[in-house]
């Protein structure tokens, strides 16, 4: 997809961004630029109101995507009594919003074959229900709607909306973690309701976490492409993923409280699907197999294994690899890509929010608190569903492998942040980045917009659908991306987010020049080094011997733009005497 525009129009407008808060991205005099790949770079001061447009989008397709989902938590659904915060669809945050954007059609919709792309509109007015418009949809099908009817719309959103943030921001991760929530309550239902399970969780908004990062490292490095995986091996010398092990625990623990014999009671397990058994003191004890449904997932994961045992005791399967190129044959024999791969991996590890109780879950749901995260339980590792250990991997310079956990969190961040634009690089995806490169070293801020147009340069043809925004402090992103992809956030004298495009090319801009332009900071030299300067500018100020003033300038400050003006000053006017 490719971003158009973003309207807030809700009354009580949207964290920093005030109603009539506006902002274009793709404009029309560019679209001959849209088959590119030209990520977004939000840049300004921190609290200026860009990273609020990733929490806005987020918000506004968790929204579109809860209206369309085909199954939806009890817990979750708005009851007049029983549940009054509930999911309602005319009811959002932000509450009102105008959203455009281009995506490639689906061919069940392209009745007349047409090469263009569809023109998306979303108008959600205060307190109704949101409306999507496919604005010039009489180029593909001349009888149909403009005004999209639910099936149709569905086929018009984005595969995908991926988040990731460096930091604790915990707005932007609020719907993706409630997404996650519902993606562990579809699982649950299919399993009372002993149904087939796709593997493939439906809601579309995946938040990228680190609990995500050693799934998304193995799944490049057993199954993408080696040319694509050059940026793992040149920046931080990872060459292979040599020895990892998988433990999946089959079965959870249940108390009588858990249990019931009405069908209609989904906040309870079933008695049908419950093992009983008796422990070492005589005592009734229940059990689910809450892996039931994932069997052909398990049974794939073993098919690559090098060993495998089940611990009876400890109802756990232990899956070991050694990994070498028959591992990897094996791999792609059972898994047709790696983000299929990761699917099946994501799905197990959604498994592990088995231990939050109905009512936590409900409050979840209706949340809007900052700290949700601190509410929700953290499972000790002997007690989740599926967990990874001992990932072992081959690192240049380094004799012998490593453990993957020993890396600096730089290293961590950066095969992230390229690992998940590998994974979903042949979807049609919203990739919403806040602040995902500040770990790194100069070198690697100066690489990374490079890193990332690596990831997808394997087809050119597919980047109309792949849309990234990217909050910044980095100069570095700024100089590698043309000005008409460079938002400058600040806020007015009205407390008002203001957002303009640089008026000087920033494409190779010099770091300095972006931070005197675009961050508003004219020094090139840090406050307590000003500072020594100003207190040597002072004394010479009043009389101090001219010599001594240079000498001391230069034995107590290294190089710098302002350095070398002061001492100019003063050699000027010792030629003046």
């Amino acid at each position: 997809m490719k971003l158009l525009s973003l309207k807030i129009t809700d009354p009580f407008s949207f964290r920093s961004l005030q109603t009539g808060f506006a902002i274009r991205f793709l404009r029309e005099w560019n679209f001959s630029e849209a088959r590119e790949f030209n990520p977004y770079i939000l840049a300004g001061p921190n609290g200026s109101g860009k990273s609020n447009v990733l929490e806005a989008l987020a918000a506004i397709f968790y929204h579109l995507e809860c209206m369309y989902l085909n199954y939806r938590p009890d817990s979750f659904e708005y009851e007049e009594t029983e549940n009054p915060q509930g999911f309602r669809s005319h009811i959002s945050t932000p509450n009102g919003f105008e959203l455009e954007y281009l995506i490639s059609v689906p061919q069940s919709l392209n009745i007349l074959g047409s090469q263009e792309y569809a023109h998306i509109k979303v108008v959600k007015e205060n307190n109704k229900i949101p409306l999507i418009y496919w604005v010039n949809r009489d180029l593909f099908d001349a009888k149909a709607n403009e005004l999209l009817a639910r099936n149709d719309a569905k086929q018009v959103l984005p595969d995908f909306i991926l988040g990731y943030s460096s930091g604790e921001n915990e707005i932007l991760s609020l719907p993706f973690f409630k997404m996650r929530f519902i993606h562990f309550d579809e699982y649950k239902d299919y399993l009372i309701n002993q149904g087939p399970y796709s593997r493939v969780p439906e809601g579309r908004l995946t938040f990228l976490s680190s609990e995500f990062s050693q799934a998304i490292l193995l799944c490049n490095l057993i199954l993408q492409d080696r040319v694509l995986l050059m940026p793992f091996r040149e920046e931080i010398g990872v060459e292979d993923i040599k020895i990892f092990r998988i433990i999946i625990k089959k079965y959870i623990k249940l108390d009588e409280s858990q249990i019931t014999e009405d069908p209609q009671d989904t906040s309870k397990y079933p008695i049908g699907i419950i093992e009983t058994f008796e422990n070492e003191y005589d005592e009734k004890q229940y059990r689910l197999d809450i892996t039931q449904n994932l069997k052909s997932v398990i049974e794939k994961l073993k098919n690559c294994s090098t060993c495998n045992y089940y611990d009876s005791e400890a109802d756990e399967l232990y899956l070991d690899y050694w990994v070498n190129e028959e591992t990897k044959q094996a791999f792609a024999y059972n898994f047709e890509s790696p983000i299929e791969l990761f699917q099946s991996l994501q799905v197990l590890l959604t498994l592990n929010l088995y231990a939050v109780n109905e009512k936590l879950k409900k409050e979840l749901y209706q949340s809007s608190s900052l700290y949700v995260n601190e509410t929700i339980p953290t499972l000790p590792s002997d007690e989740r569903i599926m967990r990874f250990k001992d990932l072992w991997i081959q690192k240049n310079g380094v004799n012998g492998n490593i453990l993957y956990k020993s890396l600096s969190d730089g290293e961590h961040q950066f095969l992230h942040s390229l690992g998940l634009c590998l994974l979903y690089k042949d979807k049609r995806c919203l990739f919403l980045l806040d602040e995902p490169e500040t770990h790194f070293n100069p070198n690697w801020r100066a690489k990374f917009i490079s890193r990332i147009r690596d990831c997808f340069q394997d087809d050119n043809a597919k980047t109309i659908d792949r849309e990234m925004l990217i909050t910044t402090h980095t100069p570095y992103l700024i100089s590698d991306s043309k000005k008409e992809y460079v938002l400058v956030f600040k806020k007015t004298e009205g407390n008002n987010v203001e957002v303009t495009r640089p008026d000087y090319n920033t494409l190779g801009a010099s770091v300095n020049k972006i931070t005197m332009n675009t961050f508003e900071k004219v020094e090139t030299i840090g406050e307590y080094a000003e500072k020594q300067l100003n207190e040597i500018k002072t004394r010479f100020e009043s009389g101090a011997p001219k010599q001594e003033i240079i000498k001391e300038v230069n034995d107590l400050l290294g190089d710098s733009v302002e350095k070398v003006l002061f001492i100019k000053k003063v050699l000027t006017s010792m030629e003046g005497e």
